[in-house]
């Protein structure tokens, strides 16, 4: 069947997309089963533990979900025993969960929590306290036993910091206790340190690092860790000498690849170490590889479903349990034993059909910056066909952070674009990880300048090599990947029109907005105030809406703390008062990103709409 581009028939709805695949949100090994956190997305985006016996740990109206440093992460944890802790996202307060019983409050009303952790029989967690001035952050460990419900000083505070902390990690013997922590000047993949205390009251020490990620022990007196301190996260391993640091960190099987990424929520983990002392830890230069690593550093590969965002979610005997996307497979859950090789998939995980949804192919184009990475996929739908002398409209996706990734992992999300006739571009621009600090720090002091580029620089290497019409390719991105939308609009000549979901169009505006954890972020995306306030002016969007041409559909969550909806309407104003073809959509019940069933519904189907109209051919939902 022969009909244009845009207009083929498929079998991804909207509403099938937006109940597809699940998002996983951590898994633990719980006695003979296997527990895993799930987003509900019929349920507004829910957060529901699941146990693979086929229960609902955590029934309705519960939601763990934390919002500490805004973006959570860590909202759960259980003891192998199959007590639940979890993060209300009501009210932030710790509960405690025996299956099959009420949840139990263990601590009061107040601060935040999330990085859940559970070790040697006690309940660690990092707490952000906005009531304080100057706000703070603590490494506490909670009662298990409910006593610190309405009294906060039953509480251990282990570490309290006016900047950031993350990843609590206590030593086998309960003797000692290393965390990651960073001061409130610096993003922590620009630095953050490792640091360790003897409990119950010792001196807190700094281990030698650069931008740690990630601690664990080696028995009692070695430390692991993440750091980039060579150009690449890679595993760092360090004695200590009674309760001091030893000598400096040695790499441990170092590798072009990095073991960790920017440390944006609370509960990713890259690695694990075995009972042996074996480590499986993911390594990832554009896409994931999963590696087995020996005591003498020697490292294998293993046949994982999972080469996208793979997390290292926990560990027993010779098991792990990972999470991620694949480039075959959707999002899943697979529990892989790590000497014989068996793979039993938990959750999600279904092979992919190629026909519809083919693996996306890695490519490189040069851009005035240097070498830029995406991932291409073209059409593709075997019932149908557009017309030889036609070539297909695309899509250029641009990823928030923006210091974040994307791996090329099948999706449905995208999918329903391809299988229409449209193809995607996905931008791993520079300032994204995946490959290597060097690259990541092309953004620095260069934000909205050097993602522009490159995501121009990509969509006309894919137009140039006769993939792609040059008069039909959009662009489309959240946050700041929205920023970089709003900016590539601005400068005009080479996108027929722009999606932005919750984007920043005012950098002063996000400066004055933003919530603590970036605080400073911009400092060295672009410089620090007042002495850059014209480099603000100049670089941000709304400044130059009148260069905006093109139709633009704008997308806002209206509870949105971290891009509120003036930044978006702001443009929408400025594009009305000159009449240029835009759409405004809020979403009064989102926050940042969009998580209920009904509004990504709702959103894709209203995007396909905008680039059917925009586009001139006449979609198919």
């Amino acid at each position: 069947m022969s009909s244009p581009y845009g207009s083929w028939p498929s079998p991804f709805s909207a509403a099938s997309v937006a109940v597809s695949s699940p998002r996983i949100d951590g898994a633990r090994f719980v006695g003979s089963e296997i527990w895993w956190g799930e987003s509900v997305p019929s349920e507004k985006g829910r957060v529901t533990v699941r146990s693979s016996s086929g229960d609902e740990i955590l029934p309705a109206p519960w939601s763990a979900r934390s919002r500490v440093h805004e973006y959570g992460g860590g909202a759960w944890t259980a003891d192998r025993q199959g007590t639940l802790y979890f993060v209300d996202a009501a009210d932030q307060r710790v509960r405690r969960l025996v299956p099959g019983t009420e949840p139990v409050p263990l601590t009061p009303q107040g601060a935040a929590h999330g990085g859940l952790r559970v070790q040697a029989g006690r309940l660690l967690a990092v707490r952000e306290d906005l009531s304080t001035t100057p706000h703070t952050r603590s490494i506490i460990e909670i009662p298990v036993d409910g006593s610190a419900a309405d009294d906060a000083s039953a509480i251990r505070v282990i570490r309290e910091s006016e900047g950031f902390v993350a990843h609590p990690a206590l030593s086998s013997d309960g003797e000692r206790i290393a965390w990651v922590e960073w001061d409130t000047g610096r993003m922590p993949w620009e630095e953050a340190h490792v640091r360790l205390i003897a409990l119950p009251a010792g001196d807190v020490h700094t281990v030698p690092s650069r931008a740690a990620l990630q601690p664990e022990w080696l028995g009692d007196a070695e430390l692991v860790f993440a750091d980039d301190s060579a150009g690449r996260w890679g595993l760092h391993r360090v004695a200590l000498d009674g309760d001091v640091p030893g000598a400096e960190p040695q790499p441990l099987a170092p590798a072009d690849a990095d073991t960790g990424y920017g440390l944006w929520v609370l509960g990713n983990r890259w690695y694990q170490p075995l009972n042996d002392g074996r480590i499986v830890a993911v390594r990832t230069n554009g896409r994931d590889l999963v590696v087995v690593i020996d005591a003498d550093g020697a490292a294998r590969p293993i046949d994982v479903p999972g080469d996208g965002h793979v997390s290292v979610d926990d560990a027993e005997g010779t098991r792990v349990l990972l999470s991620g996307n694949g480039s075959h497979v959707t999002p899943g859950l697979w529990v892989v034993d790590v000497d014989s090789g068996e793979t039993v998939t938990v959750r999600g995980g279904e092979p992919v059909d190629a026909r519809w949804m083919p693996r996306a192919v890695p490519i490189e184009v040069d851009g005035a910056h240097g070498e830029v990475h995406a991932f291409a996929y073209p059409p593709a739908n075997p019932d149908a066909s557009a017309p030889d002398d036609e070539l297909p409209p695309y899509i250029v996706l641009v990823h928030g952070g923006p210091t974040a990734h994307v791996s090329g992992a099948s999706s449905t999300a995208i999918a329903y674009y391809t299988s229409r006739g449209i193809g995607v571009l996905d931008v791993n621009y520079g300032g994204s990880t995946g490959y290597g600090r060097a690259y990541r720090e092309r953004l620095d002091g260069q934000w909205g300048v050097v993602d522009v580029d490159d995501v121009i620089s990509a969509a006309r290497g894919l137009a140039d090599a006769g993939l792609a019409d040059p008069a039909r390719i959009a662009i489309r991105g959240g946050s700041a990947g929205g920023w970089t939308v709003l900016s590539a609009l601005v400068r005009g000549g080479a996108f027929a029109a722009g999606i932005s979901r919750y984007g920043v169009a005012d950098l002063r505006l996000l400066a004055a907005e933003t919530h603590d954890f970036e605080a400073t972020y911009l400092d060295g995306l672009v410089g620090p105030l007042p002495e850059y306030e014209d480099v603000y002016i100049e670089r941000s969007p709304l400044t130059h809406a009148d260069r905006i041409d093109v139709p633009v559909l704008l997308l806002q969550g209206g509870e949105d703390r971290v891009v509120p909806p003036s930044q978006s309407e702001s443009i929408r104003d400025a594009l009305a008062a000159r009449g240029v073809d835009h759409e405004y959509v809020l979403y009064p019940s989102e926050g940042h990103g969009f998580r209920s069933a009904e509004t990504i519904v709702d959103s894709l189907e209203r995007e396909l709409a905008f680039l059917g109209r925009v586009f001139g051919f006449e979609p198919r939902r």
